[in-house]
């Protein structure tokens, strides 16, 4: 997972014209996705207004030059955080259908609805719609450069100072796990190894878990004393300069925002017309 941090970041310092893009535009096309799909009622309407969307999501990707096994990747890397919810939405009966039809019957009165399946897809479109231009948003803009857009965006300077030294500190945290990582395997340490005692690896673990807190607060303490000797203080705030966006990014973010809006629009319409 921290080797993927990095791999992330990496990626993002590559250059294509996605990776051009001012933070803002992604951000602001990312959230109008997940605004658009949240919205967008729970029907099979959705599967249209998801093909739509997911082949605007694939064109932006293919224009970032990344391989498709890296998104495949880090969509699949999440599966279990979102994964178990749409699975467990085929026994459970929701507000949206009024009658339900039994597809199996298990043990302990549990069953599984058509409805609830029916659901669950549902669920899933949007699910990885939404996570998919997350991935988009993540791996063709910078995290200094996300934070200075969602600052120039409007974010408050103290959730803008808190979330950069965050960000800082996450890099420098996965760095010290990397070293201590590298120390471990010169020594032929592996948790996973069944040779080894059980206890002795769990000790071991513990000792590697608290030595990271420990060497963090540490470094916290370093920094943060740098810090109160350069002038911080409660009225400390992030300092973003003004940044205008350019024409292309203003035509690009339009055009994105009119297709976003009027897909979800053009489908409902024509649903009602169809019934």
């Amino acid at each position: 997972m921290i080797e993927e941090l990095f791999q992330i970041e990496r990626d993002a310092y590559r250059n294509s014209a996605i990776h051009r893009l001012d933070a803002r535009v992604k951000i602001a096309i990312t959230f109008a996705a997940i605004i658009a799909l949240v919205a967008v009622p729970y029907s099979i309407m959705i599967y249209t207004v998801g093909a739509f969307f997911f082949a605007f999501f694939f064109l932006l990707w293919c224009c970032t030059r990344l391989s498709l096994v890296v998104y495949v990747k880090r969509l699949l890397s999440i599966v279990p955080l979102w994964g178990m919810i749409i699975f467990f939405q085929i026994f459970l009966k929701n507000k949206y259908y009024t009658d339900y039809h039994v597809v199996m019957s298990l043990p302990l009165g549990i069953s599984i609805y058509a409805e609830s399946i029916e659901f669950a897809f549902i669920l899933l479109v949007k699910f990885v719609i939404c996570i998919s231009f997350i991935i988009l948003l993540s791996s063709t803009t910078k995290m200094h450069d996300l934070l200075e857009g969602a600052a120039r965006m409007g974010l408050p300077p103290e959730f803008a100072l808190a979330l950069g030294m965050m960000i800082r500190y996450l890099f420098v945290f996965g760095y010290m796990y990397r070293k201590i990582n590298e120390t471990l395997k010169t020594k032929c340490f592996d948790a996973f190894d069944r040779h080894l005692p059980y206890r002795y690896r769990l000790r071991q673990l513990g000792y590697t878990i608290g030595t990271m807190f420990i060497r963090s607060y540490e470094v916290g303490e370093r920094v943060y004393t740098s810090m109160l000797c350069r002038g911080y203080g409660r009225e400390s705030y992030l300092f973003v300069a003004k940044k205008p966006l350019k024409t292309y990014e203003w035509a690009f973010l339009l055009i994105s925002l009119i297709f976003i809006v009027a897909v979800p629009v053009a489908v409902w319409l024509t649903a009602i017309s169809l019934f």
